[in-house]
């Protein structure tokens, strides 16, 4: 059902939001740091405030469980709250000098105007993530929401307004699918704009990397996962089957830190696949996003189901089987049943590339040194996640694998505290956590001489 419209930008509004953010920077970033926290922890409080309304605005544009948008909105809302208090703490440096008559000075200044491009699959968080940051260092942004889901940011654009941001801080460019290719050049190749960041594809990523490149922008880039979910058998199986429930199908699998895959080695296999089987049945409910009952929403588009049906087609007829789920749900094309798949190995499309759908597929492997290098056969590493019960083991397998983020006995790991970001193809910098802000200010080197 069409829920509203919004203007449809293109160019030329491209690039007046990108002039409006240009003029504004100045004096935001001349603020003192304690005015830019007040705003944005007034911008916080009002979201706190509104917090169901903005929920409901989540599962109506991308279908999400009413509980899980309510989840992400306090979980956006606290990027707000965290970058509030960074903002009183970007500290610079006194270094001694080389010589007696010099002084020297090391300042932390904001990288300017900064283009945000944000995912459907957090349509709010991965908004707040990256413009709390960045206001709290004195940048000014400009904001493409995906063209999925342009409503939460006009929502948060709303709020801003009200919380005193002033105009021109916080710029909003919604615009179609047609427009997109154009609107993401202008943000990438205007020399007003001084810092990239976006989530989503790995393959996106390297075309704005491209158009970045000609007028050397800063970039943050979160980037595509394939996170690997290892099972060993000294881990108490029922604990590695909640993680597996909640890391898996949280969002109906479409979330960059979802598990892919599965790796579960040969003494629990069995075990493991009966519970996880048992489990899904048992605690996932397939419906619409406003019913309580719900765990599981629609993917977003047909495209993401047809992608879930050609990977079980693909492991199935390589001997795969379905354990549970396994096609389309009755309530329309949008909706697929939770699936498992078990006798999976590594030669099928489920293994090989990322799903972002319902679906876990379970290989079996016999040695720990084989579930690490099967873990770490990808040209991406954003979250690995593993259960174990070894403290040597624990020790030696979080260093090894190749992925920004590791749960250990942990199947959910993102808080506004952590440092969230990949290695690889996964992207670049780092999100959330004291390192966010870094990615928003430059460091200038100051040298008084003749002392």
């Amino acid at each position: 059902q069409e829920l509203g419209r919004v203007a449809d930008c293109g160019v030329a509004e491209a690039r007046a939001a990108v002039r409006a953010a240009h003029e504004a920077g100045a004096a935001w970033g001349r603020l003192p740091a304690k005015e830019r926290s007040a705003r944005l922890r007034r911008w916080y409080e009002l979201m706190m405030e509104n917090k169901d309304e903005l929920a409901r605005i989540i599962t109506a544009e991308n279908g999400k469980p009413l509980k899980e948008a309510h989840g992400e909105i306090t979980y956006s809302a606290s990027f707000l709250e965290w970058f509030a208090e960074e903002a009183r703490r970007v500290y610079g440096d006194v270094i001694p000098a080389s010589t007696k008559d010099r002084r020297v000075l090391v300042l932390k200044q904001p990288v300017g105007v900064a283009a945000i491009i944000t995912p459907w699959n957090f349509p709010s968080a991965m908004i707040t993530r990256k413009v709390g940051a960045a206001l709290a260092a004195g940048c000014t942004v400009v904001v493409k929401p995906a063209e999925d889901t342009p409503l939460s940011a006009l929502a948060l654009g709303e709020l801003a307004n009200q919380a005193g941001i002033p105009a021109g801080v916080y710029n909003v460019v919604p615009c179609s699918r047609q427009q997109t290719a154009a609107v993401g050049e202008v943000l990438c190749t205007d020399p007003l704009v001084s810092k990239i960041s976006f989530t989503g594809s790995t393959a996106t990523g390297k075309i704005l990397l491209k158009h970045a490149a000609g007028t050397v922008k800063r970039v943050s880039m979160e980037l595509g996962g394939h996170a690997p979910f290892i099972v060993f058998d000294s881990t108490n199986v029922d604990r590695a089957v909640a993680g597996a429930l909640a890391s898996k199908y949280r969002n109906s699998g479409q979330t960059c830190v979802c598990t892919n895959r599965f790796l579960v080695q040969k003494g629990i296999h069995d075990e493991f696949v009966e519970k996880f089987a048992k489990a899904i049945e048992k605690e996932l409910h397939v419906g619409h996003g406003f019913d309580p009952k719900t765990t599981q929403g629609p993917l977003i588009s047909e495209k993401a189901v047809e992608k879930v049906e050609k990977q079980i087609q693909d492991a199935v007829s390589q001997g795969a089987s379905i354990v549970t789920g396994g096609k389309r749900h009755s309530l329309g094309k949008n909706f697929f049943e939770p699936t498992l798949l078990s006798n999976v190995t590594t030669k099928m499309l489920c293994t090989q590339e990322e799903t972002f759908g319902p679906l876990a597929p379970v290989l079996k492997f016999e040695t720990e040194a084989e579930a690490v290098a099967i873990a770490n056969a990808t040209n991406v590493g954003l979250a690995g996640y593993f259960y174990s019960q070894d403290p040597a083991q624990i020790w030696r397998v979080a260093e090894q694998l190749e992925v920004g983020m590791v749960g250990v006995n942990e199947g959910i790991i993102s808080s506004v505290e952590y440092p969230f970001g990949g290695i690889k193809e996964s992207g670049l910098g780092r999100e959330g956590s004291k390192y966010g802000i870094d990615e928003y200010l430059e460091i200038k080197y100051v040298c008084f001489g003749g002392l």
